[in-house]
């Protein structure tokens, strides 16, 4: 009971604050460190693809863009899930502060997929499934983060925009299985928890390595921006008038 208690008191915002900024440079530290380790696996140590030759190795930057931009939007569904039936007010805050992050992924898997796409296929877009699908979860990030800035009331674009990303989670599996349900133009998944890896082990290590500096820079930079969020949305709470950082900026 004292383990739970302890757990759920960092609920408050008043005390996540100085846990989120002890946690910030490690893992900020943590996605630099691997993002390098990556890098160089990625571009200098795997082996040139016998069939795409040296454009593929985008696909480390590409892939562990295109899965964390899905898996923040289904965090981001379960903090606002939290928010709507319990009423927490850092589950929405959670929810705001992941957004910029996941909209920066999706376009990131767009842009390089875009760049992938003109060597292989000939084009730099088309109307796949996956492409199209993945434009949307884009503009998903983007009207959730308008929705927010259009509404004055806190509560009221909080459950706005909870509403909004529950709601568009569900475009998430469809741009999983597109490939398995459409014919489409993008290849099928390298990776698969049911099937050996389509793949050589240095490539999937470097692809590896590279979603865990994604992993840990998206908790990196949400724990960061959400200090902001609790400072703008706190503003007038005696413990936010108390912070250093505060008395400082006021003085």
């Amino acid at each position: 009971m004292t383990t739970g208690r302890g757990f759920f008191r960092f609920s408050s915002p008043a005390s996540f604050y100085p846990l989120a900024g002890r946690l910030v440079p490690w893992f900020g530290w943590s996605a630099a460190a691997l993002a390098v380790i990556g890098l160089y696996l990625g571009f200098f140590v795997a082996p040139t693809d016998h069939q795409q030759g040296e454009s593929y190795r985008i696909i480390f930057i590409h892939v562990p863009s295109a899965w964390m931009a899905m898996f923040i939007y289904l965090v981001m569904a379960g903090w606002s899930i939290i928010s709507l039936i319990w009423n927490t007010r850092l589950s929405a805050m959670m929810a705001q502060a992941l957004a910029p992050t996941g909209a920066m992924f999706a376009f990131v898997s767009l842009w390089t997929g875009a760049f992938w796409g003109r060597p292989t296929w000939g084009a730099y877009w088309v109307w796949d499934a996956r492409l199209t699908s993945t434009l949307i979860l884009l503009f998903l990030y983007l009207g959730f983060m308008a929705l927010r800035a259009s509404i004055d009331d806190p509560r009221r674009s909080d459950r706005a925009a909870a509403l909004l990303v529950i709601v568009g989670s569900v475009n998430v599996p469809i741009i999983y299985f597109s490939v398995r349900w459409w014919n489409t133009l993008h290849q099928g998944a390298s990776v698969s928890m049911t099937a050996a890896p389509k793949m050589a082990t240095i490539m999937l290590s470097a692809m590896l390595v590279m979603t865990f500096a994604a992993w840990a820079y998206a908790i990196a930079a949400a724990l960061h921006r959400v200090r902001s969020v609790i400072l703008e949305r706190e503003a007038h709470a005696a413990w936010v008038r108390e912070l250093p950082e505060v008395g400082e900026d006021r003085s």
